[in-house]
C-alpha cells in the first residue's frame, strides 16, 4: 500500500488547525489540621466566602473563615475522611441546591440529596443556598389568609401569606403539631410547603413523614432532614437550603409557599458550635456576636411580592423551643423580635388537655385580622380578650370566692369557648366549619349545654349543617363574609338545633 505525503500532511494540518489550546487550571490548597467537622486550609488565596471546596476523595466543604494565611473550611459529610495533608481544591460555586417541581414528594438532606430511597432527582436547576430578601418596593402588604385549619389560630392569632409567625414552647408541648396541620390543611390552596428538619432523632422525622404520607401531604410537601446525628454544618445550612428551594416557587413560579423551621435552637446551637471551633469569639451565652443575623438574613426572606415581581409569597413559621418556659433566654427574644408574632404554646395548658395549648395572653399577629377571612373576623372579634379575661377570672375564682351572676356566667361562657376551641391532631377543619362552631359558643347557643357534651354537639352541629343547610356553609366559603341573609339562616338552624339537642 502507497503512502501519499501529501494526504498525510493535509490530515496533520486539519488536527493542527482544528486544536483548542485550553489550560485547565486548578486552584489546589492542603489541609493544615482537620477534626470535629472543621478542617484548616493552606494555599486557596482565592476563595470566596460560602464557596464551596472539594477535598481529595469527594467530601465537600464551605469555607466560612477568610484568614490571612488559612481558610477555616466546614465539611459538609463524614470530616472522619478528612486527614492533614489531603489536597483541596476549589470549586468557583457558592453553596447551591437543586430545585424544581422534582422535589415535592422528597425527603431530602440541606444539600438536596435524596435519604427516602427513591431513587436519584433529576433536576438541572440549582439555587444558592445564601441570597438576599427582597426589598421594600418588591413586596407587598400582607392581607391574604393562610388557613392552619386549627380554629384557635385561624380565629385569635391569624397568619397571612408571607408572614413569619413564630411557634414557641417548652419540648412536647405541641409545637410540631401545629406545623404539620398547617402543612396537611393546604390540600386544596395550591401551595408549595417545605419542612426543615433540625437536630430531630431519625425515627421522629420518619413517623411525621408517614403521618404526611397517609393524609396525602407529601403530594405538596418536600422534607429536607438535618437529624441530630449529622454533621454541625449541615444542620446550619439545612434551613437556608430549604428557603432556596421555596424561593424558586416564589420567584420563578410566582407560587405561594410555606416553609417550617423546626426548630431554630438547634441551628443555633450547631452555629455555635461551628463558631467557637473556628475560634470566633464567644458572646452571651457562648453564642457567637452575629447569632442574631443568622435568624435574621434567614427570616427576612419571607416575603409576599408585589404584583410586578409574580405575586409569589414565602410564609415562615419557625420554632423555637424553651426552656422552663422562659421565653426572655437569649435566642427566643432574638426571634421574637424579628418575626410578626408569636403562638405560645403553654405546658399546663398541655398537660391539662387543652390541646393546641395556646396562652392567648401573650400570643400575638401583628399582621391580625388584615389577614382574616371576613367572617372569621365577624365572629371572632373579641374571642381572644374574652379568653384572655377568662383565664385571669379562672385564676380569681380559684380562691373559693363567692361570685356575681355576671361574672359566673363570664367563667361558664368562657369554660365552654376553651372546650370548644379542642381540637386533635391530624385534622385540621375548613374555615366555613369553624366560623359556623365559633359562631354557635359566641352567640351563647352552649351556654345551656353541659361542658363534657360540647364537642359532641359541635360535631353533631357540623354533620347537620352539612347535610340541611350546605347552602349556608358554601356561601361562608365562597363569599367569604356573614351576610344578612346568610346569619338569619344560621341563627335559625342553630336555634332548632339546640332545642332537638340531648
Amino acid at each position: 500500500m502507497k503512502i501519499n505525503p501529501e494526504e498525510i500532511t493535509s490530515i496533520i494540518k486539519d488536527q493542527i488547525e482544528r486544536f483548542e489550546a485550553e489550560a485547565k487550571v486548578e486552584e489546589v490548597g492542603t489541609v493544615l489540621e482537620a477534626g470535629d467537622g472543621i478542617a484548616r486550609v493552606y494555599g486557596l488565596d482565592n476563595c470566596m466566602a460560602s464557596e464551596m471546596v472539594e477535598f481529595e476523595g469527594g467530601v465537600y466543604g464551605m469555607a466560612l473563615n477568610l484568614e490571612e494565611d488559612t481558610l477555616g473550611v466546614v465539611v459538609l459529610g463524614d470530616y472522619l475522611k478528612i486527614r492533614e495533608g489531603m489536597t483541596v481544591k476549589r470549586t468557583g460555586r457558592v453553596l447551591e441546591v437543586p430545585v424544581g417541581e422534582e422535589l415535592i414528594g422528597r425527603v431530602v438532606n440541606p444539600l438536596g440529596i435524596p435519604v427516602d430511597g427513591m431513587g436519584p432527582i433529576k433536576t438541572d436547576l440549582t439555587r444558592p443556598v445564601e441570597s438576599p430578601a427582597p426589598g421594600i418596593a418588591d413586596r407587598q402588604p400582607v392581607d391574604v389568609p393562610m388557613q392552619t385549619g386549627l380554629k384557635a389560630v385561624d380565629s385569635m392569632i391569624p397568619i397571612g401569606r408571607g408572614q413569619r409567625e413564630l411557634i414557641i414552647g417548652d419540648r412536647g408541648t405541641g409545637k410540631t403539631a401545629i406545623a404539620v396541620d398547617a402543612i396537611i390543611n393546604q390540600r386544596d390552596s395550591g401551595m408549595r410547603c417545605f419542612f426543615v428538619a433540625i437536630g430531630k432523632k431519625a425515627s421522629t422525622v420518619a413517623q411525621m413523614v408517614e403521618k404526611l404520607r397517609e393524609s396525602g401531604a407529601m403530594e405538596w410537601t418536600t422534607v429536607i432532614v438535618a437529624s441530630a446525628d449529622d454533621p454541625a454544618p449541615l444542620q446550619y445550612i439545612a434551613p437556608y437550603s430549604g428557603a432556596a428551594m421555596a424561593e424558586y416557587f416564589m420567584y420563578d413560579r410566582g407560587k405561594e409557599t410555606l416553609v417550617i423551621y423546626d426548630d431554630l435552637s438547634k441551628q443555633a446551637q450547631a452555629y455555635r458550635q461551628l463558631a467557637l471551633l473556628l475560634r470566633r469569639p464567644p458572646g452571651r451565652e457562648a453564642y457567637p456576636g452575629d447569632v442574631f443575623y443568622l435568624h435574621s438574613r434567614l427570616l427576612e426572606r419571607a416575603a409576599k411580592l408585589s404584583e410586578a415581581k409574580g405575586g409569589g409569597s414565602l410564609t415562615a413559621l419557625p420554632i423555637i423551643e424553651t426552656q422552663g418556659g422562659d421565653v426572655s433566654a437569649y435566642i427566643p427574644t432574638n426571634v421574637i423580635s424579628i418575626t410578626d408574632g408569636q403562638i405560645y404554646l403553654q405546658p399546663d395548658l398541655f398537660f391539662a388537655g387543652v390541646r393546641p395549648a395556646i396562652n392567648v395572653g401573650i400570643s400575638v399577629s401583628r399582621v391580625g385580622g388584615k389577614a382574616q377571612v371576613k367572617a372569621m373576623r365577624q365572629v371572632a372579634g373579641s374571642l381572644r380578650l374574652d379568653l384572655a379575661q377568662y383565664r385571669e377570672l379562672e385564676a380569681f375564682a380559684q380562691l373559693g370566692t363567692d361570685l356575681d351572676k355576671s361574672t359566673q356566667a363570664q367563667l361558664d361562657r368562657g369554660e365552654r369557648m376553651v372546650e370548644l376551641l379542642k381540637q386533635p391532631q391530624f385534622m385540621p377543619m375548613p374555615v366555613e366549619n369553624q366560623v359556623v362552631s365559633i359562631y354557635a359558643g359566641a352567640k351563647g347557643f352552649l351556654d345551656r349545654i353541659d361542658v363534657e357534651h360540647v364537642q359532641r354537639f359541635e360535631t353533631e352541629l357540623l354533620d347537620m349543617m352539612q347535610a340541611k343547610h350546605p347552602d349556608v356553609l358554601s356561601g361562608i366559603r365562597e363569599g367569604g363574609k356573614l351576610t344578612d341573609e346568610i346569619e338569619s339562616k344560621l341563627k335559625a338552624a342553630l336555634e332548632a338545633f339546640t332545642e332537638s339537642f340531648k
